[in-house]
């Protein structure tokens, strides 16, 4: 059986995240993050226009973030974060985005 990510859904989650202020970044992407009381992990993205201007390209970095967390996911729970893509990224930088998510868990658990 897959395991399914729970999503940040509406505006007040996203809003309630960005004003806790709490933010853990990267090359390539930026955690903003909050405790949450439920015991579940819940997952939002923001990629822009200034980031990339097509939006098939803003979507596979979308799904290549989103299937990486899925794995993550036990390490995560009762938090929700927000991941805000700071640069393009494309297939041949998979290791380094799976790398760079992979520290700020570990700094995030800290």
């Amino acid at each position: 059986m897959q395991n399914k990510l729970t999503k940040l859904l509406k505006a007040d989650d996203y809003t309630s995240v960005f004003n806790f202020r709490k933010r853990l970044s990267t090359q390539h992407l930026s955690f903003h993050y909050q405790p949450n009381a439920l015991s579940l992990f819940r997952l939002g993205m923001v990629a822009g226009k200034k980031t990339q201007k097509l939006a098939v390209k803003r979507n596979y970095m979308k799904r290549i973030l989103r299937e990486l967390m899925r794995k993550k996911q036990e390490q995560l729970l009762n938090f929700d974060i927000v991941i805000r893509i700071q640069k393009s990224f494309y297939r041949n930088d998979f290791c380094e985005i799976e790398t760079e998510i992979d520290q700020m868990i570990t700094r995030l658990k800290k």
